[in-house]
């Protein structure tokens, strides 16, 4: 699954980015006698964070545990309003299936109306070295097939060798002033994570920007920033089926909703962003939804999980150092 973030969230970068777009349609405009303004249409925007704990709306992807993330995003501006992207990012994870990195690849357009900006695109999530996790150390009763030589969990955890799956999303931000943004957001999957189950969030977003006079001329800005989003689940395919794995129908995940707050510092190209993030998905939904290799705490049954329960889903902190540039501006 997919971070929330590589940012704080998917959504608030969302943010950040509509303004980037906006700084960099006027900067790409420089002075030449005595008429024609010389235009390069062309930017790039990469970068790299580490964090304490990567998480995908609400939800762990890297076990509670530290992760990296990397990304690179050419970008080509029609005009000042109108911008075309393709990117890729890596990061670190620890699935159950032992997969250990997320790699994705994304497209997508950007236009803005003076205050209003949006972002319509396509998100595929690719998550490569799994192995297909049984529930029989024999195979020849599991739900990976015989012979096929998969691996158990201690707790009866099943997962498949490969959960990539794909998205299309839209988002709109709202730019107040200078110093207030909300956006809202929607992205769809018809098979996330390769379950079988479609799924679709929601959110909304807020940033409230201090006034630069409050660092005086340090160069240190601050942020404000939330969102909450709720993510709706359906039926897994029969590899995840409850009462019998691998024969009945699937189980039906439960929808959540997750929200974020936080504060963040920047500086030059460096933003340090600590958040605090929370879900209400209970520890055995959260077991069922997520096939947490961690999961042995017993005493947490649910009608779509056994009774063992997962920390992947519950209140955590974030810290989060990030560096962010773009070609036409900090290149140069």
């Amino acid at each position: 699954m997919k971070k929330v973030v590589i940012a704080a969230s998917a959504v608030l970068a969302m943010g950040a980015t509509t303004v980037s777009a906006a700084d960099l349609g006027a900067k790409m405009y420089k002075k030449a006698p005595p008429i024609v303004a010389a235009y390069d249409p062309w930017d790039v925007a990469f970068g790299a964070s580490i964090t304490n704990n990567y998480l995908f709306r609400g939800v762990s992807q890297s076990n509670n545990r530290p992760s990296v993330t990397a990304y690179f995003e050419p970008r080509y501006n029609v005009n000042k309003d109108l911008q075309l992207y393709i990117g890729t990012s890596a990061s670190s994870i620890s699935f159950a299936n032992r997969a250990a990195l997320e790699i994705d690849g994304y497209f997508g357009i950007r236009p803005t109306f003076g205050a209003a900006a949006f972002d319509f695109g396509f998100w595929y999530y690719g998550y490569p070295g799994g192995q297909c996790i049984d529930f029989d150390p024999a195979g020849t009763a599991g739900v990976c097939g015989v012979g096929a030589g998969a691996a158990t969990l201690p707790n009866g955890n099943v997962m498949k060798k490969d959960v990539s799956f794909y998205e299309v999303y839209g988002k709109f931000a709202y730019t107040f002033n200078d110093y207030f943004t909300m956006g809202v957001s929607d992205n769809y999957s018809p098979n996330f994570l390769n379950t079988g189950a479609w799924g679709n969030y929601a959110a909304i977003t807020a940033k409230a920007i201090a006034p630069s006079t409050w660092f005086g001329t340090s160069g240190v800005g601050m942020y404000a920033s939330g969102e909450f989003g709720r993510q709706w689940l359906g039926t897994s395919d029969s590899f995840y089926s409850f009462a019998a794995p691998g024969i009945g129908p699937g189980i039906k995940y439960a929808d959540y909703n997750t929200w974020n707050v936080g504060i963040g510092f920047t500086y030059k190209v460096f933003t340090l962003d600590l958040r605090y993030s929370d879900t209400n998905l209970s520890k055995g939904d959260c077991n069922a939804f997520t096939s947490d290799f961690t999961a042995s705490q017993p005493g947490f049954a649910t009608p779509i999980n056994g009774g063992f329960g997962s920390s992947w889903c519950g209140a955590t902190g974030i810290v989060k150092l990030s560096a962010d540039l773009t070609a036409m501006q900090n290149l140069k």
